[in-house]
């Protein structure tokens, strides 16, 4: 089917990720070595660090939901798909948004993909809920439904490391912290982000 195809080309690149995540700590390494950067240099440098790491975490992350769907492609389905799919899509778009962000310095948009975490994160409590009714009818559902909770943990995961990458790239652009939804400009001026 097209998800087994796409769940092995997932586990086919694992390690082509990995050996980019190496391979941008060791050049972020050597600059902060040879380079001794400063000020807006060295956030930068720190920041794609920070980015690279998240980013590799992610591809983890993938790599569980698609040797969950590999199992799970061979159970019958609990019931249709439309939660999970929903999430996939919230997902992958703070993903893609937030490297935009990145690759363009844009820290409105950086802040933006931020919020949209909480969204992610009600819809994987709605899913867990939903799926443990499912195992409580029938103990028979506990398989199928163990895996796409599984699968709806790694997406929410996925989100929060995409709103790491924003937390660092409002930091890189800004200077300033915006960690757990907090911006902090010192102890006395403490405004949520969202």
């Amino acid at each position: 089917t097209s998800d087994e195809k796409a769940a092995r080309e997932v586990l086919e690149r694992e390690d082509a990720v990995n050996l980019l995540d190496i391979e941008v700590d060791g050049a972020c390494l050597r600059l902060l070595a040879l380079k001794q950067p400063m000020a807006g240099d060295l956030r930068f440098i720190t920041s794609a660090l920070k980015i690279g790491e998240e980013l590799e975490r992610m591809g983890d992350l993938a790599v569980n939901i698609a040797e969950q769907t590999l199992e799970l492609i061979k159970l019958p389905p609990l019931k249709p798909l439309i939660d999970i799919p929903r999430m996939a899509a919230l997902a992958q778009n703070m993903v893609r948004d937030v490297i935009n962000a990145f690759v363009t310095g844009d820290e409105k948009l950086a802040r933006e993909v931020c919020c949209r975490d909480d969204e992610v994160d009600k819809l994987n409590d709605q899913i867990f809920r939903e799926l443990l009714t499912y195992m409580m009818q029938d103990s028979g559902n506990i398989a199928r439904a163990v895996g796409l909770i599984l699968i709806g943990r790694h997406l929410e995961r996925i989100a929060d490391h995409a709103t790491n990458i924003g937390e660092a790239v409002f930091y890189l652009v800004e200077g300033k912290t915006i960690k757990h939804h907090i911006e902090t400009r010192d102890r006395r001026n403490i405004k949520l982000v969202c």
